[in-house]
């Protein structure tokens, strides 16, 4: 994740609010400030925060063209609702290509994922934090999602840019509370067995998971995607 330092950062950050960590960032980085949403389960409750503190603050979603149809309708849901205009970035090839150039890379274990989510998920974000000239990036991952999350700090660094999670230390009663309490609408797919939903090809039921770790990413390591590998 980077070396820089950022132990006075965190120790500032751990002590704040969720909403406070968001206008922490946003007072420190400005307009070099971007937050990333998947339009899952929970992507309103950072989307709300976020808006919160400011509008201005762009929104990037990384469309891999095989997200759950209930998920792309939430998108559009929250887009007529709320206003939510997100900047939409996809890979440089469409899906139909992708498979008749490498097959089903999601069906080829751990080195087929990852190029499925270099092309997909990585590359298009690279691409979007370079045209908006992003310098920080807010992120809805929180300690609780999988033990590859459990140590991760407020504030790091991935590939030069600083990454700022405010809901880290959520919970699940926390986010439910959150979603109550503010009327935010349900992802449709809530409820329906899902801890998070990505792709429907390599998105998986806890009850056919066994575990958070094993229910995302073809059951391969949860971090090859966006947030590093």
């Amino acid at each position: 994740m980077g070396d820089e330092d950022f132990s006075v950062e965190n120790g500032q950050l751990s002590d704040l609010k969720a909403e406070e960590r968001v206008a922490w960032a946003w007072s420190k980085y400005g307009r070099g400030l971007v937050l990333s949403t998947s339009f899952g389960l929970q992507s309103a409750v950072m989307l709300h925060l976020v808006r919160s503190v400011s509008t201005d603050i762009p929104v990037i979603f990384i469309d891999t063209g095989h997200l759950f149809p209930e998920t792309y309708h939430y998108s559009e849901k929250l887009r007529k609702e709320y206003g939510v205009e997100a900047k939409v970035y996809s890979a440089s090839s469409s899906p139909l290509y992708q498979e008749v150039r490498y097959g089903k890379l999601w069906e080829q274990g751990k080195e087929g994922i990852k190029k499925y989510n270099l092309l997909n998920k990585v590359e298009p974000m690279h691409r979007a934090l370079k045209e908006l000239e992003a310098t920080a990036w807010l992120a809805g991952l929180r300690r609780q999602q999988s033990s590859t999350r459990a140590q991760r700090t407020f504030i790091e660094k991935q590939n030069g840019i600083a990454k700022v999670y405010p809901i880290l230390d959520w919970d699940d009663k926390t986010i439910s509370k959150y979603l109550a309490d503010h009327n935010l609408p349900p992802h449709a797919l809530e409820g329906a067995g899902y801890a998070s939903v990505g792709d429907w090809h390599s998105t998986k039921k806890l009850s056919e998971a066994g575990s958070r770790d094993k229910a995302r990413h073809g059951g391969h390591q949860r971090e090859c995607g966006l947030h590093g590998c």
